[in-house]
């Protein structure tokens, strides 16, 4: 979700004081003594069998012993009469740069009701590894090894059975979705997939991606180019994965950037990107960019853009009562039902 800049200094040089070694203000604090403080993460809430709300029902599970990997999965209402419907699965993956945020967090799990109602799908939401404790490609692994656990299912042998996705899950269609820093992970998941063979022959049918996090050496469009290095979006990326190759033109960070792969190796048939135009992170113009390139990128697959031009980055994610949220999520909820 929210963004901001990594930094390193310190408020001291006492060795017996405690200080700051590096820093994603306001909402992530390293000390020279190994804590680490995540101050503006929203709090947790525990899964319900039934959200008062929605109807959806959540649990927790974990699908990874090596690394310990956990998710939240959301089953919508089902009625007696459709007792074996077979729905549609996301696999979600939240934002907080990389470093921040939990899909066990009150708003992500709001949000994943909201949506797994509306759309009528099984969601599983990915809690990947976050920065410091765990740098980039960190992450996108752990987010690959949660929707190779979901097409696990489709095989005869799946691993760590979960019997919400063996009754009910239509593995013929596999979605992959996320918000700002997750909606990059959903593209990277989505590029891996392309090259790389999930379990069963599953494919992934669709992917979206809500106001992603896209960034490069050199400014674009409306980006600031005085301190451009100097950037939130700029640091963020060096405090999150500090030894990524290529720096801030990594293919993981710029998909556009010079011999990064070909966008016509994505793996899905269609693919919905999402863009505010007063996002303060400065992500629209290279969102609008790369939905671009995706179409002339000789993909076979079906994308489609859509803008909120009046509002900020993932304004729908802190308050889903608004009438561009309720949008929103329609948009979203009316691309996995297709």
């Amino acid at each position: 979700m929210l963004e901001m800049a990594s930094t390193t200094g310190s408020i001291s040089t006492n060795q017996n004081t405690k200080y700051i070694v590096s820093q994603v203000p306001p909402f992530i604090y390293v000390y020279n003594d190994g804590s680490i403080e995540r101050p503006k993460d929203y709090p947790r809430t525990p899964p319900s069998p039934e959200d008062p709300a929605t109807g959806v029902s959540s649990k927790d599970i974990l699908f990874s012993m090596n690394p310990l990997l956990s998710a939240r999965l959301f089953l919508p209402k089902i009625t007696q009469s459709d007792h074996n419907q077979k729905l549609s699965i996301l696999v979600y993956f939240h934002g907080g740069s990389f470093c921040c945020e939990s899909t066990f967090a009150v708003h992500v799990t709001k949000y994943c009701n909201c949506v797994a109602s509306q759309a009528n799908v099984i969601m599983v939401s990915i809690e990947h590894r976050k920065a410091p404790e765990h740098f980039l490609p960190a992450a996108y692994n752990d987010c690959w090894a949660g929707l190779t656990w979901v097409a696990s299912h489709a095989t005869p042998n799946p691993t760590i059975r979960d019997p919400w996705l063996i009754k009910h899950g239509d593995f013929t269609k596999i979605f992959i979705g996320g918000d700002s820093s997750g909606g990059n992970l959903v593209h990277n998941v989505a590029m891996r997939a392309g090259v790389e063979a999930l379990p069963g022959g599953v494919k992934v049918h669709g992917a979206y991606l809500n106001h992603p996090s896209f960034w490069g050496s050199n400014p674009i469009g409306s980006e600031p180019v005085i301190g451009f290095g100097e950037t939130p979006q700029s640091l963020v990326w060096s405090f999150a994965y500090p030894d990524a190759p290529g720096g801030l033109d990594n293919p993981m960070i710029n998909p556009l950037a010079p011999g990064a792969p070909s966008l016509a190796t994505l793996g899905c048939s269609k693919m919905l990107v999402t863009v505010a135009g007063k996002d303060y992170l400065h992500f629209r113009d290279r969102a609008v960019l790369y939905y671009e390139a995706v179409k002339a990128s000789g993909w076979k697959g079906e994308v489609e853009l859509f803008e909120q031009e009046e509002e900020d980055h993932v304004y729908y994610m802190y308050d889903l009562e608004t009438e561009q949220a309720k949008r929103l999520i329609k948009i979203v909820a009316n691309f996995l039902r297709q």
